[in-house]
């Protein structure tokens, strides 16, 4: 008789059993609990924004069966992530996988623990794709979709490989009705962030702009087809410290083109803060170089 589905199944229960003890139950609502996922041994704990409805009076079930009070460090709607601080301290810290082993077709399960007990569901990794912007305006390092099922209170909760490694957290408020896993480094930039500072740092210029096709010899010249046209400039902004104008066409920051307005948003990152950045604009048909240093975003 064939071993082969038995060893499956016993090896998938070892995989859930080697993530069970990086999970922890959030009580943030007054609905189901949701799922978060130990950051570090010192008591952080990363879960999705959404499933916390309140930024007081939240508790968090270990592994172990104890629950503790904790504090919300911060929030990022952007990317659907919270930080909380809880005194529990030597908590397992999940093992991570490097995100460039994940392929699609790969196996993985999405781990909740809603109650006193892990729960788990099966997919695939159905789609892998480039750093993408989220409705709400947040940065994502990679596109990374899979069709394991999320039920209730699994949003906070982990997506794990094949080797009980985690990927990721997972989250059902990115995009209606797919589930997406947020990637191990954006976790790590925005809880830099969300620890430092209680939200996520983005550079801000002080534009309005929308994308318009650039002059053909411009064109071939810059290798890129359009630009952006500065259709408001706001009054003390850095653009306009920095010399923009409206009616001025952006077509780059630093050494990155700009071709749309997520090329804008890519550029303006947290690290770009108060440092000089070198703008190139068109302007009445010549091209420009000026300087502008970014401001916090309000």
């Amino acid at each position: 008789m064939s071993t082969v589905l038995p060893d499956f199944s016993e090896a998938l229960a070892d995989a859930v059993a080697a993530a069970a003890d990086g999970l922890v139950r959030v009580e943030g609502r007054d609905r189901l609990p949701a799922t978060g996922i130990v950051w570090d041994a010192e008591g952080l704990i990363v879960t999705a924004h959404h499933v916390l409805e309140r930024d007081e009076n939240i508790n968090v079930g270990f592994q172990d069966g104890e629950t503790v009070a904790a504090e919300l460090l911060g929030r990022d709607p952007g990317t659907d992530l919270a930080l909380l601080r809880t005194p529990k301290r030597g908590s397992n810290v999940p093992t991570w996988a490097e995100p460039e082993t994940l392929r699609v077709g790969h196996l993985a399960l999405a781990l909740g623990r809603p109650g006193a007990n892990v729960r788990a569901t099966l997919g695939i990794v159905s789609a892998l794709g480039k750093p993408w912007r989220t409705s709400a305006g947040g940065s994502v390092d990679r596109y990374l979709q899979t069709d394991t099922v999320m039920y209730p209170g699994f949003s906070g909760g982990p997506l794990v490989d094949a080797q009980g490694r985690f990927v990721g957290l997972n989250s059902s408020a990115l995009v209606r009705g797919v589930s997406i896993t947020v990637p191990a480094p954006t976790l790590n930039r925005v809880v830099r962030d969300l620890e430092e500072h209680g939200s996520v740092r983005r550079a801000y210029l002080g534009v309005g702009a929308q994308p318009t096709r650039l002059p053909d010899a411009l064109a071939k010249e810059l290798g890129q087809e359009t630009g952006l046209l500065l259709v408001s400039v706001e009054q003390g902004s850095a653009a306009e410290e920095g010399g923009l104008f409206l009616g001025d066409t952006l077509v780059s920051l630093g050494e990155s083109p700009v071709r749309h307005m997520d090329d804008l948003f890519n550029c303006l990152d947290g690290d770009r803060i108060g440092k000089p950045l070198t703008v190139r604009i068109l302007r009445g048909g010549q091209l420009v170089e000026l300087t502008v240093s970014p401001a916090s975003h309000p």
